[in-house]
């Protein structure tokens, strides 16, 4: 009879009865799930007059003051990721404009990162800090990474034979060892503190970041988190072992066996873009459902993202006549970017679609959308070859004066007027007006203090 009650009351939804529903699960979730039982941190943001009478004046205005949580988030993609470290540092370079400061970094104006992949390579480098005060790493340094050390990352062995023995490689270590072994190399020079030699973890990062694997020995996703590393040294790792970890891609490098920096916990990893080749998804649960972190975020509406893709349809598309004899062999690495890209598109789609009428304004995607080029090989995201540099730096150019691409709700895609160059103008204007807005509040940490007091 309940459920019949219910349903019956649901026949004619009201305004007021959407509001009254809201309310209740704001509370139920910040009471019961988050463990919250402070009134003036789960008030809902639509507040009753009666209870908005006994807030402080102080939380009020940190209330209504609080303005935007900041999310990157970066695809993974191999060398493919100049794309995104193209974007990332005409980004860092905005910033620097809008603001007037030369010294401005992206660590600056962004509340959370996170990447899959050679993504979650650059995520650590533009937020990992030496003496916790100032960025290692600039934007420009992140695409540059990729031109400069590919070779030695992907090494010959790695990337000419990436479409060749697939399953061969995955299973016979040896077939592997050198392109893994560059690739240490590559991220213990990274990711280490120039004065005392000593390996940087995840605690030493600016913002919280969040880097995913795939766990083989518990067959599933495992994400590195900055937060999780504070909480407890068993989830703290070394940040050149995280970013070996996120990518490993299998058939080109060996999985990585790692421990914490206690050696209490282990996992053994590949490739971050298995799990989450687009991992926006999980940097806004993250924000949504952390509110010790971010205690005044109640929906999408308080949060600003964005996301970098690493380009689409770059290898041109597969035609039947082609592809109808192909045996298991042939379709590895087609498989394995169809299956990588539709996900990416496919979170973009959903990530799009949950920030409704507000995505326009607070979610922002910049991906490549094909490319005049010509068609890139199967083996892109593993090839260093100076041909390969050379398009894939083209390419990114050519991505930041396309026109930007939008999901339509319930309608696919729509090209908008502005350019992705215009895109990121906008967005670092957006982020600049936020770091002056919080400039002219009450400091975070005493606003939090205040509030849960």
């Amino acid at each position: 009879m309940a459920c019949n009650a219910i349903s019956n009351t649901q026949q004619e939804p009201s305004i007021d009865t959407d509001k009254l529903s809201y309310e209740i699960f704001s509370i139920l979730e910040s009471k019961f799930l988050f463990g919250y039982d402070d009134q003036k941190l789960w008030v809902p943001k639509e507040l009753t007059s009666s209870i908005e009478e006994h807030k402080t004046d102080d939380v009020s205005t940190i209330k209504n003051q609080r303005g935007k949580i900041c999310i990157l988030s970066i695809d993974g993609g191999g060398m493919r990721n100049i794309l995104s470290g193209k974007a990332l540092a005409y980004l860092e370079q905005a910033l620097k404009v809008k603001s007037g400061n030369s010294h401005a970094r992206i660590a600056d104006y962004f509340d959370v990162a996170i990447g899959s992949g050679v993504g979650g390579i650059f995520t650590a480098m533009l937020f990992s800090t030496e003496d916790q005060n100032r960025p290692v790493f600039q934007g420009e340094d992140t695409w540059k990474l990729l031109v400069e050390q590919g070779k030695q990352i992907y090494t010959s062995k790695g990337s000419n034979n990436a479409g060749n023995g697939f399953l061969r490689r995955v299973f016979c270590r040896g077939a592997t060892g050198s392109a893994s072994s560059g690739l240490e190399k590559v991220m213990k020079e990274a990711f280490v503190d120039k004065q005392t030699g000593r390996s940087l973890t995840l605690k030493n990062t600016l913002k919280p970041v969040l880097i995913p694997v795939y766990d083989l020995s518990s067959t599933a996703p495992f994400l590195f988190s900055r937060a999780d590393a504070f909480e407890s040294e068993s989830f703290d790792f070394r940040l050149w072992e995280v970013c070996k970890a996120t990518a490993a891609e299998p058939g080109v490098f060996d999985p990585v066996c790692m421990k914490s920096v206690d050696g209490k916990t282990g996992c053994v990893a590949v490739d971050g873009g298995l799990a989450m080749s687009n991992p926006t998804a999980a940097a806004i649960t993250h924000v949504l459902h952390n509110k010790q972190e971010f205690p005044f975020v109640r929906g999408v509406e308080d949060i600003l993202v964005l996301s970098l893709g690493t380009g689409q349809l770059l290898e041109g598309s597969f035609e039947y006549e082609h592809v109808k004899k192909w045996k298991a062999k042939d379709w590895a690495k087609p498989v394995a970017r169809i299956s990588g890209d539709g996900t990416a598109d496919m979170v973009d789609h959903s990530v799009a679609m949950a920030f409704g009428q507000c995505r326009s304004n607070n979610y922002v995607r910049i991906q490549a959308n094909g490319s005049s080029f010509g068609r890139c090989g199967v083996n892109i995201d593993a090839d260093s070859s100076p041909s390969n540099v050379k398009k894939l730096v083209g390419i990114a150019d050519e991505m930041l004066k396309q026109k930007n691409v939008e999901s339509v709700l319930f309608g696919g895609k729509k090209i908008v007027e502005q350019s992705n160059i215009e895109k990121l103008e906008w967005f670092a204007g957006e982020l600049v007006k936020e770091h002056q807005r919080r400039s002219c509040r009450i400091a975070p940490t005493v606003a939090f203090k205040q509030a849960a007091s």
